[in-house]
C-alpha cells in the first residue's frame, strides 16, 4: 500500500532555518529548526539543508516516493519563475542561486520558491487570517515592510517576481522630497522609511524624551529603544507615546490608501507591530483614519485584521508555497 503524500516546507532566513513536513492539506506533522549557519558558500549551505531534509523524512518514516512537493520561503530578491535566489543581503555568498533546481535534483520532488513576504501571504490565506477570502493584501512591519497580494485567490508576482514591494512606494511629504528620509534600499521617502521597524526604531531613539516612559521601558537606555517599548508606553497612556503612535498610524494610512485604491482587496492582514499594538491602540483608530481617506462604500466592505499565525509562520510559510503551485501568476 503506497504511503500518503507528504509535502516539505522550508523557511530559509538570515537568522533561522525551519523545515516542516506536512500532510496533503499542509498540516505540519514533523519539523526541525536551527539558527542559520552561513559558510559563505551557498553550495555547502544547500548541502546541509539537503542532509537535514533527508533526516527529517527518515525521522517521519516517509519514503522518497511519498514526497509530493517542496516549497521554500526565501529572502528577496528572488525570481520564483526560475527558482533562483538573486542576491539576498542577509545570506552571505548567495548570488543567483538555483535553489529550486538543486533541491529538486537532490530530493526528487518538484520545488517552488517564493520571497518570504509572498510566502507569508500564502500562509495567512491558507491557514490564518486570510482564510475564506479571494482578494487579500498582507503586510508585515518588522524589520522593514513586506507585502503579498492575492487577487481572485492567486498570488500576484509581476513580470519579474517583484510585485508587492509596497515598502518602497514613495509616500514622502509634507515638505520637499529632497528632505524625505532615505530608505535602507537607497531611495527617498519610501513607505518603509516611515513605518518599518528599523526606521521607526531609529526615529524613536532620536526623538524620545529622556525622562519619558519609552526610555524607561527600554531600561533607561535610549540606544536600546525598540518599537515595542513605544507600544507598551502608549498602552499605559503616556502622552508622548500616544502622539507618536498616532503619527505612525497616519503614515501607515498614507501607504494603505493607494493599496486599497489599486487592488480593491476584501481584506488587509497586518502583522508584527500592528499585532503587538492590538485592537484598541491600532486597528480601531486605523479604521477611523482610513475612513477619512476612502470612499464610504470602500470602508464599509473592507476588512482590516491582525495576522494570526505568529510563531507558527515559519512552519506554515514553506508548506503554503508547496501547496500554492500553479495558482500563482
Amino acid at each position: 500500500m503506497p504511503q500518503p503524500l507528504r509535502h516539505l516546507g522550508i523557511d530559509l532566513g538570515g537568522t533561522k532555518v525551519v523545515l516542516a513536513l506536512g500532510d496533503e492539506a499542509g498540516e505540519p506533522i514533523a519539523s526541525r529548526r536551527r539558527a542559520t549557519s552561513q559558510s559563505g558558500d551557498w553550495r555547502r549551505d544547500l548541502d546541509t539543508l539537503i542532509e537535514e531534509s533527508h533526516a527529517l523524512l527518515a525521522e517521519a518514516s516517509v519514503e522518497a516516493s511519498a514526497l509530493g512537493r517542496i516549497g521554500v520561503s526565501v529572502p528577496g530578491p528572488a525570481d520564483p519563475a526560475r527558482g533562483i535566489v538573486i542576491n539576498p543581503p542577509n545570506l552571505l555568498g548567495w548570488e543567483n542561486v538555483p535553489v529550486a533546481q538543486v533541491l529538486a535534483d537532490a530530493l526528487g520532488a518538484e520545488t517552488r520558491i517564493e520571497n518570504d513576504a509572498n510566502a507569508a501571504a500564502l500562509a495567512e490565506a491558507k491557514f490564518g487570517a486570510g482564510r475564506g477570502v479571494q482578494d487579500l493584501v498582507y503586510l508585515t512591519m518588522s524589520t522593514g515592510i513586506g507585502a503579498g497580494i492575492l487577487a481572485d485567490g492567486r498570488l500576484i508576482q509581476g513580470a519579474f517576481g517583484a510585485a508587492g514591494e509596497m515598502g518602497h512606494m514613495p509616500i514622502a511629504g509634507p515638505g520637499p522630497f529632497a528632505e524625505a528620509p532615505i530608505c535602507a534600499c537607497g531611495l527617498r521617502g519610501c513607505f518603509e522609511a516611515y513605518v518599518g521597524g528599523n526606521a521607526w526604531r531609529d526615529h524613536l531613539r532620536r526623538t524620545a524624551p529622556a525622562d519619558g516612559r519609552v526610555v524607561e521601558r527600554a531600561g533607561g537606555d535610549v540606544a536600546s529603544i525598540r518599537p515595542e517599548h513605544l507600544v507598551e508606553a502608549a498602552r499605559e497612556g503616556d502622552a508622548w507615546a500616544r502622539a507618536e503612535f498616532d503619527r505612525w498610524l497616519d503614515r501607515l494610512v498614507d501607504g494603505l490608501v493607494p493599496v486599497v485604491m489599486t487592488f480593491d482587496p476584501q481584506r488587509i492582514v497586518l502583522g508584527t507591530i500592528a499585532v503587538a499594538a492590538g485592537e484598541a491602540l491600532c486597528f480601531t483608530p486605523l479604521r477611523v483614519k482610513l475612513g477619512e481617506r476612502l470612499w464610504s462604500h470602500q470602508l464599509d466592505r473592507l476588512e482590516i485584521v491582525p495576522a494570526e499565525l505568529g510563531a507558527a509562520m515559519p512552519e506554515r510559510a514553506g508548506l503554503a508555497v508547496a501547496l500554492a503551485g500553479s495558482e500563482s501568476h
